[in-house]
């Protein structure tokens, strides 16, 4: 599948959480192209997808390898490389993008210190440079806003040029499982919809995630706000959503 797809790895140097955040006019971007392990990198493998790549990626910075050398090796051994993009970021920072000759036009990629921004079948070169823009301007900002900046900035200068469908916002922390994991799948607004589940699961996801039980150890006994606050209909929460029940 072709996933003409405009998107941003990041790392922040405060957490040193990794993330992913991709748009692209298909439905469900986020099943196929972001991929993050917490401590070792960031992925977004799109184009002509190859999602073995990014787990090729990942396994590289696993052993020890960069961002550089890690893109470059699995890369080399991909026959399809020409129709191939993908975007990488290292658990140190260092972030590394490839673009085929053959991807479809407009395509790019801007490499900058602990971020890489790349896109295929986009409106133009400004798609990129705003993205670029927005996630260095927002530098103080935690990664998820940083990442959701850059996306709506890619979309608000173009994005794919063929219209709009999904996107997605993924980022790992210290733990196996994500930090984040959001998902619009077919939507005629995907980054907007994005954004404003993204401030639902603020209010009312992260403070669930915040009290799970830890790898490391806790017992994972939230606290009694949250449970409340999770024991209520989803209307009624913070931030609302859902439904009531029929």
């Amino acid at each position: 599948m072709e996933l003409n797809t405009f998107s941003i790895v990041g790392r922040c140097p405060r957490t040193g959480q990794l993330g992913v955040a991709v748009s692209s006019a298909v439905p469900a971007v986020g099943s196929m192209c972001p991929y993050t392990e917490a401590g070792v990198g960031a992925v977004s493998t799109q184009s002509w997808v190859n999602p073995a790549l990014a787990i090729e990626v990942l396994a590289a910075l696993r052993r020890g390898l960069g961002a550089e050398a890690a893109l470059r090796d699995a890369i080399a051994a991909d026959p399809g490389r020409e129709l191939r993009q993908i975007g990488v970021v290292d658990a140190a920072g260092q972030a590394a993008s490839h673009t085929g000759a053959l991807c479809t036009d407009w395509h790019g990629q801007i490499v900058g210190e602990g971020f890489a921004v790349q896109g295929n079948m986009l409106a133009g070169a400004q798609v990129l440079d705003a993205m670029a823009s927005a996630f260095m301007a927002a530098a103080s900002e935690p990664l998820d806003e940083r990442l959701m900046q850059a996306l709506e900035a890619g979309q608000r200068a173009g994005g794919d040029k063929r219209g709009k469908q999904s996107a997605a916002l993924r980022i790992a922390g210290r733990e196996a499982w994500p930090d984040v994991d959001l998902r619009v799948d077919e939507h005629a607004s995907p980054v907007r919809e994005l954004r404003r589940v993204l401030g639902v699961a603020r209010l009312q996801l992260y403070p669930f995630v915040a009290g799970m039980a830890k790898e490391a150890g806790s017992d994972g006994a939230l606290p009694e706000s949250v449970t409340q606050m999770l024991l209520m209909p989803p209307p009624l929460r913070p931030g609302g959503g859902g439904a009531l029940p029929d």
